[in-house]
């Protein structure tokens, strides 16, 4: 046996090209073999043999391992009752079965059928009532909207609309989710709703300028009437009342979800309490909502509510209700290539993402990117797939640092955070996407030390190479932004040579936090900054401190710590 094991060794070490070729034999019909006990393997039932010639009854023909092909396909339908076959099997019971027709999914007609057939399988949740026409000037469901040219899906759309108490949702253009309380255009023909959707193929998402309209059920009656409205605070009647906030009704019963109810049937964005009348309208120059009043002013208890205030004649107790305000929602390319390039300059994690929202809300144009992020294409920046130099976009959002890459730009907003905040938020980004969160076992572990080692001298040098070679810089402080947006946002447009009448501003407020907002319910419970960390972070901080006062610009502000 060993003088034959040694024949066959000294065969194959001379004809290496043969032993490889029955190796790859051996192991492809080993694979074989695995992948048929895998897949061909009937569920017990007792009396049913498990061999592949008891499988040969009425059930389930045995159809063999030149089948596979097909067979994987075939496990996107799955038959209706508890039997489960395997791919390499077909029923000729008479069990419904939808093979023979998901074949035919080429034409508009089909995928509507299946659309439909799906929309009544949602009945418990969300009824759909037609297809209807859609302008981008004057939206057909005006509450909140969103984007996703990746994984929108109906449920999706669906579950966010009522999550935030609207009555509609709605489905654009395979990638688009409108919400609202009211439907204010007439209906279209269902053959024009025939777009599918980008992450479900076997539902329809409306069609160009066309909405797939479902009604939520009133399972979330209750979110659309006490969970719906954000305070805005205490605000002296404006002068001309009549004209700033145009609808009114008497409300001898007056309570907070009876106003907020009425302005969101009326589909404008603010409810006032004024004692016994409910106004309603939009923020304007007229009404901006910028100078508050002492709460006490408006601390009129309400006649249907023992425990709410109600304002009075006088002061005006503001809310916020679901509906947006479409007046900042349009946006396009530059109608003519732009003369200039300016650069949306920060370090990453800085809230470039963020002031690009705001940007592209306040001037009615896409801004773009140095490089591309597909996630962020999804989530509706359009600009994000121009090349940086086209000159389509307002603005083009850049981390670079470098001279040559600074010089390449006429002008620049540069946005300075808080290493502090900056580098949490982008160690944030780094392992959990745009608005996630880095896992535990990042933090704790080695990522965390040798990110802030490397991220943190960054910080600096970012903001003195922009200083130094840097062409018309705008400094712009994350936190001023915060606390003032409305004037920061001014001095930003002002620098991007566009004129954003007041009213889009106002509008701009109302909308700032957009879908790029991580929530605050997942908040470190520790700080994860070490004394050494904090030490040389601390030198950084001054020494931006330091050059940005060399320049006659204000110098950090006062949170960014330690001194």
């Amino acid at each position: 046996m060993a003088k034959l094991l040694l024949k066959l060794q000294r065969y194959f070490r001379r004809k290496p090209v043969r032993f490889f070729t029955l190796l790859a034999l051996y192991l492809a019909a080993g694979s074989l073999v695995f992948l048929h006990s895998g897949f061909s393997g009937q569920p017990r039932v007792p009396g049913s043999p498990r061999s592949p010639a008891a499988a040969q009854g009425p059930g389930l023909p045995y159809l063999g391992v030149m089948q596979l092909s097909r067979g994987f396909k075939a496990t996107a339908t799955m038959p209706p009752r508890g039997r489960r076959h395997g791919p390499w099997f077909k029923s000729t019971s008479k069990e419904p079965s939808d093979r023979g027709k998901s074949r035919d999914n080429g034409g508009p007609r089909s995928r509507a059928l299946r659309g439909r057939s799906g929309r009544e399988k949602e009945e418990d949740r969300a009824r759909y009532i037609g297809c209807y026409q859609d302008n981008t000037r004057q939206r057909t469901l005006r509450g909140m909207s969103f984007f996703d040219y990746k994984k929108m899906t109906v449920f999706r759309c669906q579950d966010n609309c009522a999550e935030r108490g609207y009555l509609y949702a709605g489905l654009e253009f395979g990638a688009e989710c409108y919400c609202g309380h009211k439907i204010q255009a007439s209906n279209a023909s269902e053959s024009e709703c025939n777009m599918e959707c980008k992450g479900e193929r076997s539902n329809i998402c409306g069609g160009i300028n066309r909405l797939s309209i479902y009604r939520l059920e009133l399972a979330q009656e209750s979110a659309r009437r006490y969970g719906s409205a954000i305070f805005r605070g205490c605000f002296r009647r404006p002068e001309n009342v009549s004209i700033a906030l145009p609808a009114s009704q008497l409300m001898l019963n007056m309570s907070v979800d009876k106003c907020v109810d009425f302005c969101t049937e009326k589909e404008f964005p603010l409810a006032a309490l004024a004692g016994t009348t409910c106004r309603c309208g939009f923020p304007s120059t007229l009404f901006p909502l910028h100078e508050r009043e002492d709460e006490q002013l408006c601390a009129h208890k309400c006649a249907a509510e023992e425990f709410e205030s109600c304002g009075s004649a006088e002061f005006l107790l503001v809310y916020q209700t679901q509906v947006q305000d479409n007046r900042c929602m349009d946006r396009r390319f530059l109608p003519s290539r732009a003369k200039q390039l300016v650069a949306l300059a920060s370090f990453p994690g800085a809230g470039n993402t963020w002031a690009r929202h705001l940007i592209e809300l306040a001037t009615g144009f896409y801004t773009g990117s140095y490089y591309f992020d597909g996630s962020l294409y999804n989530k509706g920046f359009k600009g994000e797939r121009d090349h940086w130099r086209s000159g389509r976009t307002i603005c083009i959002k850049t981390h670079e640092s470098g001279q040559k890459e600074i010089e390449s730009f006429d002008s620049a907003i540069l946005l300075i955070r808080n290493p502090y905040k900056a580098l949490m938020a982008e160690f944030n980004r780094k392992y959990g996407g745009h608005i996630g969160f880095a896992a535990h076992a990042h933090w704790k572990g080695k990522e965390w030390p040798e990110f802030v080692a490397n991220y943190a001298p960054w910080w600096a040098t970012h903001t003195l190479d922009w200083l130094r070679y840097g062409k018309k810089v705008l400094v712009v402080h994350f936190e001023d932004l915060k606390r003032d947006l409305f004037v920061q946002l001014q001095r930003m447009v002002a620098l991007l040579g566009v004129t954003a009448c007041e009213d889009r501003l106002l509008c701009v407020e109302g909308q700032k936090d957009g879908n790029f907002k991580r929530s605050g319910l997942r908040k470190l419970e520790y700080d994860p900054y070490t004394p050494e960390m904090r030490k040389a972070i601390g030198g950084y901080i001054r020494t931006v401190d330091a050059a940005l006062k060399l320049r006659n610009l204000s110098g950090v502000p006062e949170d960014y710590y330690p001194r």
